[in-house]
């Protein structure tokens, strides 16, 4: 198993990009909780942190397409290095201003949230450039997934850190220092700074033009709401079971389970088409969340939760495949950004359905919630099977600058959709 990972990790760039990118995303990783934490140290409330953190996060889901789009279209140390500044910019004025005038707090953490980079979906498009052979591309998405398992771990712990050595505003600051030195790794990197997008069909919706696309990122908008809402029913389940401390195991235990899922579907070769593969690991993922209405005691729990959590890794790199295949020419960025943005927005509509559930039914309902959206992501990947088997190229990785491989015409677009 190792030794797939060891290859990769040998390959020329191959770490650097992995290791810049995962620092580089570090103030995203760990913002929400930094905002919370400073707000309160600035003797704000409960409802301006939600509300603070609330706009980072809506910014930061619009900002990632948009930015992936422009990155498509002038290259990556363009794009990524300026945005990272400004979003350093933002949020490191909003932690020496504080929250003495509201619009300018609101206004920055907009800046900071909108302008974060795009480095996720540049990693992936840099993937096949890098390593050449479609299963060292394949093995390289799981090894990412998972990296981002440990990297949402590790950054809340860097902040709570950081906060009781120093203080709330330096964690803040550190936290978007460290994030632009990350990006800068990446962008003056040897495959950065020579990768280039295909030619691409100007369109106002971009990636979004592609049906199979869109039918995926419905799919994971469902799956992004049963991640959201086992946050929510786990603290109610803990309030009747330990308190904070239980909340602390069972989500360690969501991400071990994340984490071991990703390392080994990573470590296999696997034969035919992902759509096909992706309806297996989603109904999975759905069945391995109905146990959880069981709720047993902590240790038996703690186990149940980590098993929900082993197919979400694979999962989502089952789902890089596919947006690699379906992206249209010139897209590819754009089109791993918005699945970054639909998760994100999913577990955000997650934590905001599951509230209100757990307050009607009790904790038992909250945890019914992964279960019926695991199975609405199971639905849509069923509904639209014959859009998503429709891909418009090969899936044989080039050693070119970039990896859209979708070649095929798109006769449906005139210049007159230009954008």
């Amino acid at each position: 198993m190792a030794a797939g990972y060891l290859e990769i990790l040998r390959t020329r760039h191959a770490a650097r990009l992995l290791v810049g990118t995962l620092v580089g995303r570090l103030p995203n990783a760990a913002g929400a909780i930094a905002v919370v934490l400073f707000v309160r140290a600035e003797g704000g409330s409960y409802s301006l942190a939600g509300a603070l953190t609330a706009v980072y996060g809506v910014s930061n889901a619009v900002g990632q397409p948009l930015l992936g789009r422009l990155v498509d279209l002038y290259g990556q140390p363009r794009i990524q290095l300026p945005a990272a500044l400004l979003s350093a910019l933002g949020i490191t004025v909003f932690a020496l201003t504080g929250t003495g005038s509201l619009p300018l707090a609101y206004v920055l953490v907009v800046v900071a949230g909108f302008f974060t980079p795009p480095l996720e979906g540049g990693l992936r498009a840099l993937w096949p450039a890098v390593l050449h052979k479609e299963g060292q591309v394949h093995t390289a998405y799981a090894m990412d997934a998972v990296a981002q398992e440990v990297m949402f771990t590790v950054g809340p712990l860097l902040v709570t850190l950081c906060v009781s050595l120093w203080s709330a505003q330096a964690a803040l600051i550190v936290l978007n220092v460290i994030g632009v030195l990350g990006a800068l790794s990446v962008v003056v990197s040897g495959p950065s700074r020579a990768w280039r997008s295909a030619p691409r069909e100007a369109h106002w919706l971009g990636a979004l033009r592609s049906p199979g696309l869109v039918a995926l990122l419905g799919a994971f908008l469902f799956v992004g709401i049963a991640l959201g809402s086992i946050t929510v029913a786990a603290v109610s389940y803990a309030d009747g079971h330990g308190g904070d401390a239980t909340y602390g195991w069972l989500m360690a235990a969501l991400g071990l389970g994340a984490l071991v899922g990703g390392t080994v579907y990573g470590a296999r070769r696997w034969s035919g088409a992902p759509e096909r593969r992706l309806r297996v690991l989603v109904a999975l993922l759905a069945v391995c969340y109905l146990p959880l209405m069981l709720m047993p005691d902590v240790v038996a729990m703690t186990g149940l939760v980590a098993l929900a959590g082993v197919f979400l890794a694979p999962c989502i790199a089952c789902a890089f495949i596919i947006v690699d295949r379906h992206a249209p020419r010139g897209t590819v960025t754009e089109a791993f950004s918005w699945l970054v943005t639909t998760f994100t927005v999913g577990a955000s509509v997650g934590t905001g359905v599951a509230g209100p559930v757990v307050e009607w039914g009790g904790a038992v309902r909250g945890f019914a919630v992964p279960g019926v959206a695991g199975g609405a992501a199971l639905l849509v990947l069923l509904a639209t099977g014959r859009v998503l088997a429709a891909t418009g190229g090969g899936a044989v990785v080039e050693g070119s600058s970039e990896n859209d491989r979708n070649g095929a015409a798109e006769p449906r677009f005139s210049t007159g959709s230009q954008a």
